[in-house]
């Protein structure tokens, strides 16, 4: 029978964090920094290692998707477990194996055996993850405090993200593709020290016996479904996809279901049957969904469009990176002052504002339109996500902060690949829409410019059809347009379900409604 939620007894005592608290939380954003640096930044390093590897195309799928396969699959595991063991101990262990798997990703001889150092990556992060939040559940037992802290964590999120590209196009100008992973020994280092030193141990008391069966249905319900979006984006919907949707949906169904029957089950699936709980965890899902969306497409458009360098791309997404971090500062008072369901409901609808004025700014020259839209959006994201991973932290005693963080970082790895794999979709079927007639191109050059402007811009660099490639440049554009009205469209959805659903009461646990 699964733990009783739709109350929670207060956590005791609630005793305000000290300075050795705050420095703490200093490693473990850290920590959180890198790894989402670490997932965006290999795409700008993508060309460089496939030719030096000599990687396959389908290699280079593997090599990109395979870490967020490993990490989506195991963070429900994961965040149990570290209930059990213990929460520094997984992290210390994780971390050590990041940095492990950095080197081997870095001198990586053959696209396999890099395929094999991110799936490494992506266990090493799964661990990593949920520890850093439990962490911070545990330390921080002021509801205001633990507010501030999840910000400061979500900056690190969200900013990592968006510091990605800026990164690689910093190292990638003066080294070679391998810095992108040797960057994350000297800071995992760090990492191990200040954790070590500065974090105290904690754990479930009564954590119940662990069990391997859910911990394997929870992969084979994720892996699929996380595969299946990332196969259909590329190859459309077929058979293997669908396939792969029926697996994930019986794994997860049976999963539901021991859940229920487990004394001690990994995550308390109850706690959806709550529309506040689900609503929030949604809420936090379409953000991140628009976000990754957005960095997907946008960086191109700086690169593809704009015609920046990466490093000059990465700077001039400088300014949703620092709205994201500035959060920090006001999100405790909006919380506090609007409570958790119109907070998110208003940072939804400042985000969708951000999109809109993106599709605006993509029709004209300048960059302080974009620059706008940028911090439109980041300050929106970073204030949903802080109010919704706070709010499921909440909802669960201390003792099972591990399984409710993975609950959480679910649905951010959800968003991610849901966001690039569907608004990356809708981008590129628009943009082939708005091509111009190729009939007068060979056929490897009316290929490349219909797969993307990336091949388009390579193929036709020396043959002498600028016309054209300025109009598919334009057709890349007014694609972006529509993808970020799209996006818009969303949020705004989101925020609406957000409004009615998620009370507007500071109470913990999403007890409302």
């Amino acid at each position: 029978m699964a733990i009783p939620s739709p109350t929670r007894t207060a956590d005791a005592p609630t005793a305000k964090a000290g300075s050795r608290q705050w420095a703490a939380l200093a490693a473990l954003a850290l920590t959180v920094t890198l790894l989402a640096v670490d997932g965006t930044v290999l795409a700008l390093a993508m060309p460089a290692l496939s030719a030096d590897l000599a990687a396959s195309s389908s290699q280079v799928l593997w090599i990109g998707d395979v870490y967020s396969f490993a990490l989506a699959g195991l963070l429900i595991s994961m965040g149990t477990l570290a209930d059990r063991i213990g929460r520094k101990r997984l992290l210390l262990l994780g971390a050590a194996g990041f940095g492990a798997a950095s080197a081997l990703a870095a001198f990586a001889p053959t696209a396999g055996w890099l395929i094999a150092a991110r799936a490494l990556l992506g266990v090493a992060g799964a661990t990593v993850m949920p520890s850093t939040l439990s962490i911070i559940r545990d330390m921080f037992t002021d509801p205001r405090q633990r507010t501030r802290a999840v910000a400061v964590w979500s900056a690190g999120a969200s900013g990592g993200a968006a510091l990605g590209p800026l990164v690689g196009g910093a190292l990638l100008e003066h080294y070679w593709w391998g810095s992108v992973f040797i960057i994350n020994l000297p800071i995992m280092l760090l990492v191990l020290i200040s954790v070590a030193v500065l974090v105290p141990e904690s754990r479930n008391p009564e954590p119940g016996r662990f069990d391997p069966f859910s911990a394997a249905l929870s992969i084979a319900a994720i892996v699929p479904l996380v595969w299946a979006v990332k196969h259909c984006a590329t190859s459309g919907i077929d058979l293997a996809g669908l396939i792969a949707v029926l697996i994930g949906a019986a794994a997860a169904v049976v999963f539901v279901r021991r859940q229920r029957a487990l004394r001690t089950p990994l995550i308390d699936v109850t706690l959806f049957t709550r529309p506040a709980f689900t609503g929030t965890v949604l809420a936090s899902l379409v953000a991140v969904f628009a976000f990754s969306g957005l960095l997907f497409f946008f960086s191109q458009y700086l690169q593809l469009v704009r015609g920046y360098s990466p490093l000059q791309a990465g700077l001039r997404e400088l300014p949703g990176t620092l709205a994201s971090i500035a959060v920090v500062v006001v999100a405790v008072r909006v919380i506090a002052r609007l409570g958790v369901g119109a907070t998110l409901g208003a940072s939804l609808l400042l985000t969708a504002a951000g999109f809109g004025v993106l599709a605006v700014a993509e029709g004209f020259t300048g960059y302080l339109g974009l620059a706008l839209a940028l911090v439109l959006v980041g300050v929106g994201i970073g204030i949903a996500y802080t109010a919704a991973t706070d709010a499921v932290l909440s909802a669960v005693p201390r003792e099972r902060a591990g399984a409710a963080s993975a609950i959480s970082e679910m649905s951010y790895e959800l968003g991610v690949a849901l966001g690039i794999a569907v608004l990356g979709t809708l981008h590129a079927v628009f943009y082939r829409g708005g091509l111009p007639d190729l009939s007068g191109l060979s056929d490897p050059a009316r290929t490349a410019v219909t797969e993307s402007l990336a091949a388009g811009s390579q193929s036709l660099a020396g043959a002498g059809q600028q016309q054209i490639l300025a109009a598919a440049r334009d057709a890349f554009a007014q694609s972006m347009q529509v993808t970020s009205l799209i996006a818009a469209a969303l949020l705004v959805v989101a925020a609406v379900i957000a409004w009615k659903v998620v009370p507007s009461s500071r109470q913990p646990g999403l007890s409302g409604r």
